[in-house]
């Protein structure tokens, strides 16, 4: 597929962001979408957002590449009807304040136009008790409930890199605004979306009440858990000649083959060590023994030794070693473009691969007022409305589940809540891991998370009759969802193009940790291996590497990422997004399509500024100038409680200042300039943390954010269920399974939506529940042809 030919190329975008929502708009661009970015005389705030390269902001020019933009001045009475005359043309608006410039906030702007859907992004949403405040990452990633288990188990907790929380809460506007998009073409009505990001980064990036992975079933609860655990080497780090390497040793026959690594030690013979809860308890002892094999080999022997055992393993990289691999280059990841006039850089390209052909970085940003106000093409022909206002957006859509674990599961999880018929395709022999429960437990809380609103089907697909029988299924659906190791399905018989045989207007949507394509595509992963892999484990990190319950020896390594399940929820509303891309492409074209995502582009592309930045440190590009912002974890009133204060230029530290009754502190000049507080952090913090250590978590963030300081408590899981904000906008409602004990709060959509219901609360399925049901109703078979392929173990259901 052509880029001219991209899959939203039909779709006009009116890009109002002053910075916040640009990365928003950038994935519909990617995508072929017209966005048109409108600034005001002078230009957007966001052009001089830092880190700046050659005077030009680069979290600007990387999150407005592939648009055209145009100047209207809202002072200007024929600029403000010029205004109104593009958003009646346009299909979508993204607005986070430029509309109220105009004089049409974005309410009105939906109102006055009810074809249009209208996005307004603010830190907190329009209403509510923290409707005021201001955020950073570093307070969304605090509020959002992710700090409580990240870091020692004592001790300062430890922040991400900066950059995850803004570009999570990106992603999950685009597939909201995504989802309205298609709901309008099937009901003719637009919506308007009050979108929140800490409610976005609270669903999105680390869920406390979502998918926990396999290595949660490992671990017993003991209460209820307020996070800051114990376990931080769930995803055991270790020291080689030159630098360190990540295991992730999840099922049996990985276990296996690292055991025959290690020579087959007689103590670990067992059986019982197939089961990850027992391995855990006996980790310390086997790790002695990884340790002294591992001691002196250089990262690149270990992870191509561990390949060939069978062992999941990845190098723990540094940004710059990622951008500079062999794999990156090899394909097409990285892209050397002139990302601000004169001057040329290392950029990621883009998330999305669509049928072979990346779908992203194209052209830089606009300059200012580089294009005239209007729209580049013809609008799209809408056919007659087939829905009703009101119903879920995605009935009438059948899907074939083929994901596994987070990253798979949420991507079915999305489109299941909102109406689509997704039914969980399974083995018999190779059931997902999330269904791994802890002992004396009949499912995980993560599998009934995950997979509730779907239907169960068992089938063995090695065996003939089971890839007939799914060749039948695949000819009765929308699409086919994977997260298989690159390789799988085609081993199987069911290529994308043999899928595509049997229905030509499939859409085919994949992920995989490194691409279905290059050096490292066959590669194990999973998501920690990935964050090792690209540089996101390093940066993970904290200045005092002793961890105050370590056990061991030799002081553990500086590494702080064990606990996170990112990229794994991001990923699944990533690959979300080009699967409602191709499916509303299919619409108009007839024509399906096969989107592909890597994981580890994900998370490069997430971290997109960072990695800009230090490339062109890394390269001595001229006149870079860094962010000096300040972000940090504050010590409060209380048993290991915490606030996160966030001190982005100095018209927040002249305000600080005065919060913390030292006025004359904005004038010492230890701390008077952004550069002053960076040098000065360790003694800056040390202050601030005198003033918070006497107040609780939120009294001091109530009080800096009344002085416009963006700062936030550190809260824990059951605090997030208590947040006023989350409670009043009804983010999560209990849902109950009849095999889970007590009530999980779930999520009730991914935004506040005017004319598409909340997400039903169907339980999970057991294995192959459905199976003879859909045999009768799909398949037409009758019960003897079904219980026959069921005896003969060519599919499975329960009795």
């Amino acid at each position: 597929m052509q880029m001219s030919d991209g899959l939203l190329d039909a779709v006009r975008v009116l890009d109002l962001s002053s910075g916040a929502a640009d990365a928003v708009t950038r994935l519909f661009a990617d995508l072929g979408a017209d966005v048109l970015k409108l600034e005001p005389p002078g230009g957007s705030p966001g052009r001089d957002a830092p880190p700046t390269l050659a005077g030009a902001s680069i979290p600007f020019a990387v999150h407005n590449a592939n648009k055209s933009g145009a100047v209207l001045d809202p002072r200007e009475e024929e600029d403000c009807g010029r205004f109104l005359d593009l958003a009646a043309e346009a299909d979508i608006v993204v607005d986070d304040g430029l509309a109220e410039l105009f004089g049409t906030p974005p309410a009105e702007l939906a109102a006055r136009y009810p074809h249009l859907v209208v996005l307004s992004v603010t830190d907190f949403g329009a209403t509510g008790p923290r409707a005021p405040w201001r955020a950073t990452d570093a307070v969304l990633y605090a509020m959002g409930g992710a700090l409580s288990r990240s870091g020692p188990a004592t001790g300062t907790p430890v922040l991400p890199p900066n950059g995850i929380a803004s570009a999570t809460a990106a992603v999950q506007a685009a597939w909201a605004v995504l989802v309205a998009y298609y709901n309008r073409l099937r009901c003719g009505t637009g919506d308007y979306i009050d979108f929140s990001r800490f409610d976005a980064v609270v669903m999105a990036l680390d869920p406390a009440f979502g998918a926990h992975g396999q290595a949660a079933a490992g671990v017993r609860r003991a209460g209820r858990w307020r996070g800051r655990p114990r376990n931080q080497d769930a995803y055991p780090i270790y020291p080689c000649s030159d630098g360190y390497v990540r295991l992730c040793i999840m099922a049996p026959r990985q276990w296996r083959g690292l055991r025959r690594w290690l020579g087959e030690p007689e103590e670990f013979q067992d059986p019982q060590y197939d089961a990850i809860g027992a391995r855990f308890a006996a980790w310390p002892q086997i790790s002695v023994l990884v340790g002294a094999l591992f001691a002196g080999q250089a990262m690149k022997d270990l992870v191509a030794e561990g390949q060939r055992h069978g062992v999941p393993i990845a190098a723990v990289l540094t940004p710059s070693q990622i951008l500079g691999s062999d794999h990156f280059q090899a394909v097409g990841a990285i892209t050397e473009a002139e990302l601000v006039p004169g001057v040329r850089a290392r950029v990621p390209t883009g998330y999305f691969v669509v049928d072979g052909e990346r779908s992203g970085f194209r052209a830089p940003a606009p300059g200012l007022g580089d294009d005239a106000p209007s729209w580049r093409g013809n609008p799209a022909l809408v056919g007659a409305p087939s829905a009703r206002v009101g119903d879920y957006p995605f009935a009438g859509l059948r899907i074939l589940d083929l994901g596994i674990i987070v990253a798979g599961g949420e991507l079915g999880r999305l489109f299941g809540d909102l109406g689509a018929e997704v039914i969980k395709v399974e083995s018999a022999d190779y059931p997902d891991g999330l269904r791994q429960a802890r002992a004396g437990e009949a499912m995980s809380e993560s599998f009934a998370w995950t997979h509730r609103n779907q239907l169960a089907f068992g089938v063995d697909l090695r065996v003939a009759e089971g890839k007939e029988i799914f060749g039948r299924l695949v000819a009765k659906s929308d699409a086919v969802f994977a997260n298989f190791k690159p390789g799988t399905l085609a081993a199987l018989g069911l290529s994308p193009d043999q899928l595509r045989a049997v229905n030509p207007r499939l859409v085919i949507a994949e992920s995989s940790a490194y691409g279905d394509t290059g050096p490292w595509s066959t590669r194990l992963g999973y998501g920690p291996l990935v964050r090792a892999a690209t540089g996101v484990t390093r940066l993970w990190t904290t200045e005092d590497p002793d961890d105050p319950d370590s056990e061991a020896d030799q002081p553990r390594h500086a590494f702080y990422d064990a606990t996170t399940i990112f990229p794994d929820h991001v990923v699944g509303r990533i690959v979300a997004i080009a699967a409602l891309a191709a499916l509303i492409h299919r619409d108009r074209t007839g024509r399906g399509a096969r989107v592909h995502v890597s994981q580890a582009e994900a998370v490069v592309n997430q971290l997109d500024t960072l990695y800009v930045t230090r490339a062109a440190v890394a390269a001595g590009l001229a006149r870079l100038r860094d962010d000096t912002g300040l972000h940090a974890v504050c010590p409060c009133a209380g048993d290991d409680e915490w606030c996160v204060i966030s001190i982005p230029t100095d018209d927040e530290w002249f305000s600080a200042a005065s919060v913390f009754d030292h006025a004359e502190w904005a004038e010492d000049p230890r701390f008077a300039t952004g550069e002053a507080r960076v040098a000065n952090r360790g003694e800056l913090v040390e202050l601030m943390s005198a003033w918070t250590r006497q107040r609780t978590p939120l009294r001091a963030s109530e009080l800096l954010q009344s002085a416009g300081v963006p700062a936030g408590p550190m809260n824990r899981p059951p605090d997030v269920l208590e947040d006023p904000q989350l409670a009043l906008r009804k983010v999560f409602s209990d849902m109950t399974h009849p095999l889970i004990e007590r009530p999980l709060p779930a999520e009730t959509g991914p935004a506040p939506f005017l004319h598409i219901p909340p997400a039903p609360q169907r339980p999970a399925p057991q294995p192959g529940q459905d199976t003879r049901e859909i045999c009768r109703t799909l398949l037409g078979m009758s019960a003897q042809e079904t219980d026959r392929l069921i005896g003969e173990r060519v599919l499975f259901g329960t009795a």
